[in-house]
């Protein structure tokens, strides 16, 4: 994932300048937030959390077999951290 230094804000930014966050993360979908220099959370806009809900409720639907085929086809390249169907489907945490 490609993120533009314009979405990084730190922790005290956001406490500081809710309003001025908010209308940045209407501008980029999403800002990422930094405490301690680190990735802390994220800040959704609504309409990237209505467009990601979409593609949740889609793979939430997908029998096992159908996710796994799915999970495989995808690029083996890159860090990536990898969860078990019964981790996406709340019964491991």
């Amino acid at each position: 994932m490609i993120i533009s230094t314009k979405a990084l804000i730190s922790n005290s930014e956001m406490i500081k300048n809710y309003k001025a966050c908010r209308e940045k993360a209407d501008d980029y979908g999403k800002l990422f937030i930094l405490k301690n220099n680190q990735p802390d959370a994220v800040l959704l806009s609504i309409n990237e959390y209505e467009r990601l809900s979409v593609i949740i409720e889609y793979f939430e639907s997908l029998t096992e077999e159908d996710a796994l085929k799915y999970a495989e086809s995808l690029p083996k390249e890159g860090i990536r951290k990898r969860y078990s169907v019964n981790y996406l489907n709340n019964e491991e945490k």
